[in-house]
């Protein structure tokens, strides 16, 4: 069809492109973050209450399609004209049109973040099934570092149709081979698990979330074991820095757990850019 063909030849038209659904896709990230927390949230209560033989009133339906969004404070439905990535939070000034309470900066920096990936994504890897396919791995990634943030939370809904999706994808060679994937799946979780239990042999307190071994296993099922080093030294590295930081600024207290999610995901994005440019580099050292 034509516009393939302006895509394919005009890697401008196609990063712009890119961009624009990467913002129309933040705007529904930011449901996705702010819903599954809740629904998650509910389906423990009544799994509780079920335990305990206790009657569950059932509740309005509540998922990432219904309700229809409104505003938290006053329950005002957000109309579609409110609704439009960063241009909305600009003209109604970052506040509800009814009870003019401020809304989180969190929903137009998702959404430029988002649009920015995106179109980073188009540029590094051009016009093709492979750029689809990292994008939904991109997509994942902030969807589930915003939620850890947030929450402290890495959803299984999430973490494990990554890691299957990786595997699948590397049937075919796409970002590594079959045999890398799965080594790369096993040995994230492993590295991590191995980590937790000797931390917490050695302190008697759990230092991470098995949330983070499942992130870092689909991590190593989309990019393969070689890239897992990179991943680790850079997660580390910006997560030990950013807590440090935060204690010396005294705004964080030493016992304040630190969700490690995001910077899995910042090294897993450094990874999937610079990895291989990264390893080489370090390697040529020798």
């Amino acid at each position: 069809m034509a516009y393939q063909t302006m895509l394919q030849e005009e890697p401008g038209i196609f990063i712009m492109a890119a961009s624009i659904l990467g913002l129309l896709v933040g705007s529904f990230l930011n449901v996705v973050i702010y819903r599954l927390p809740e629904m998650m949230r509910r389906n423990w209560s009544e799994q509780c209450a079920e335990l305990r033989g206790e009657a569950f009133e059932k509740q309005p339906a509540f998922n990432l399609i219904s309700p229809r969004s409104a505003c938290p404070e006053c329950r005002h439905k957000i109309s579609v004209w409110e609704n439009i990535p960063i241009i909305s939070y600009l003209v109604l000034r970052g506040r509800c049109s009814q009870c003019h309470e401020r809304i989180p900066l969190r929903y137009p920096l998702v959404e430029a973040v988002t649009a920015v990936l995106s179109g980073v994504v188009a540029w590094h890897f051009g016009y093709g099934i492979i750029t689809a396919a990292v994008l939904m791995f991109v997509w994942a990634l902030i969807v589930l570092a915003v939620i850890d943030i947030n929450t402290q939370l890495l959803p299984d809904d999430i973490t494990l149709p990554l890691l299957w999706l990786g595997l699948l994808i590397n049937l075919n060679d796409v970002f590594t081979d079959s045999q890398s994937s799965i080594i790369g799946a096993v040995a994230g979780y492993l590295s991590l698990w191995s980590i937790y239990w000797c931390f917490k042999l050695l302190t008697g307190k759990e230092g991470m979330g098995y949330g983070d071994f499942k992130l870092l296993s689909a991590i190593g099922a989309w990019l393969g074991w070689s890239m897992l080093p990179v991943v680790i030294i850079f997660s580390s590295l910006v997560g030990a820095l950013v807590g440090i930081g935060l204690i010396i600024a005294a705004k964080l207290q030493k016992n304040i757990p630190i969700p490690f999610g995001p910077y899995l995901v910042g090294g897993a994005l450094i990874a999937l850019f610079w990895g291989e440019e990264l390893t080489h580099r370090y390697l040529g050292l020798f």
